[in-house]
């Protein structure tokens, strides 16, 4: 059997044994509605605020300012939609500020709020050539009629690190202050959230992408920062987000929470000599550029782009191989479409269809990137002989 070298971490994480001990109580049999008062939904309670401890942890907040949710793209929908109709009740337009590279889940909200209201507009910042947030571009963007700003604190896609302190920054010197709310899915494998998102009103996160269960997210709010709830109905997470609290999917974000901030340090120690020894060899490739050479990134994932040939049968031949590992955003469908994100930062289309992305986790080895280099070496040069 061809052995499975899964380098899509970026996509989804394999679940982490400990993640699925710690859910299994509460996956089968009596599970209390934690809303209840007697002994079973007490004990449901119970795991679920603390797991509600943990999260704050792991992000740098207040417990009670953690809502529990189904997911990263729930958290930033929330996010989204939950400021802009609380400042459409006091303002007479509302503009909702995003990055060009922003997800799906931001930028689908946030187009969404448009449609849906005519009060409601989107402007889009700009990126450089390499992927980070314009500033300039920001600022020009700002004024008192704007109800949110949307800054990812790392691109799913190429692994660029963005400047949220600066966001916030101009964010707070707008009169009034404007709230910022950041995805931090992408960077809570890798960056140290307590300091990296310190300046953001609220922030995303999501389990499956640190080796939690899928569905299962959290959005942070801080600073006493006021949101409608998206589906309304029973008063759960004080308001905030209603339906009955799934307690496995909280304990599984918890518990994945915990081992991911444990293990952070020596996990981005080891997987920098990785993602540097994966980079110089690639880059010896015929055709193949690095994406975002200068620019900071996360440890784990590597974007590079080739000349002349398709992601698309670049990908055929390394599943075929074992190799798992996606092109762009591996969210949205099975479907090959332009990156965004590329067009975003000024990618030529030809070029941009040649991506590959490489996505390392806590588990991956120096022999399965040995492993990975030989095999794309030569699925590479297979291609390029055919051509």
């Amino acid at each position: 059997m061809t052995p499975l070298y899964y380098f899509d971490h970026a996509a989804s994480a394999p679940r982490r044994d400990e993640v699925a001990a710690a859910m299994e109580p509460w996956m089968s049999g009596v599970v209390g509605n934690p809303s209840g008062s007697h002994r079973a939904a007490r004990a449901a309670r119970r795991a679920v605020e603390e797991a509600r401890d943990v999260v704050a942890e792991f992000v740098g907040a207040k417990p009670g300012d953690v809502i529990f949710t189904g997911g990263g793209t729930e958290s930033c929908h929330l996010a989204i939609a939950g400021v802009t109709n609380v400042y459409r009740r006091a303002h007479e337009s509302s503009v909702i500020v995003i990055s060009k590279i922003e997800h799906h889940a931001v930028i689908d909200a946030a187009e969404k709020m448009a449609r849906d209201f005519d009060d409601v507009t989107v402007r889009y910042v700009d990126v450089d050539a390499e992927g980070v947030l314009d500033l300039e571009s920001l600022q020009s963007k700002l004024g008192t009629d704007v109800a949110i700003v949307s800054v990812m604190a790392a691109n799913n896609e190429t692994g660029v690190r963005q400047p949220l302190d600066g966001v916030s920054a101009l964010a707070k010197a707008v009169p009034e202050g404007v709230t910022v709310h950041t995805d931090a899915v992408a960077a809570a494998p890798w960056l140290y959230l307590p300091t990296v998102t310190a300046t953001s009103d609220l922030i995303s996160i999501c389990a499956h992408k640190i080796g939690g269960p899928v569905n299962s997210g959290a959005l942070i709010v801080r600073n006493g920062i006021a949101i409608d709830a998206v589906v309304p109905g029973g008063g759960q997470e004080r308001g905030r987000r209603g339906g009955t609290v799934d307690v496995a999917a909280c304990v599984g974000l918890a518990e994945a929470a915990r081992l991911t901030g444990e293990e952070l340090a020596d996990t981005n120690y080891r997987i920098i000599d990785l993602q540097h020894k994966l980079m110089a060899a690639l880059s010896f490739l015929p055709g193949c550029e690095i994406t975002a050479p200068g620019a900071s990134k996360v440890p784990g994932t590597v974007h590079v782009t080739f000349e002349g040939i398709a992601s698309d049968e670049l990908l055929f031949l390394l599943d075929q191989e074992g190799v798992c590992a996606s092109a762009a955003s591996s969210c949205s469908s099975g479907a090959a479409v332009a990156s965004h994100v590329l067009a975003a930062m000024g990618m030529d289309p030809e070029r941009a269809k040649g991506s590959l992305r490489l996505s390392m986790g806590p588990e991956t080895t120096a022999q399965e990137v040995d492993d990975l280099i030989r095999i794309l070496s030569s699925v590479v040069y297979r291609l390029r002989d055919g051509a």
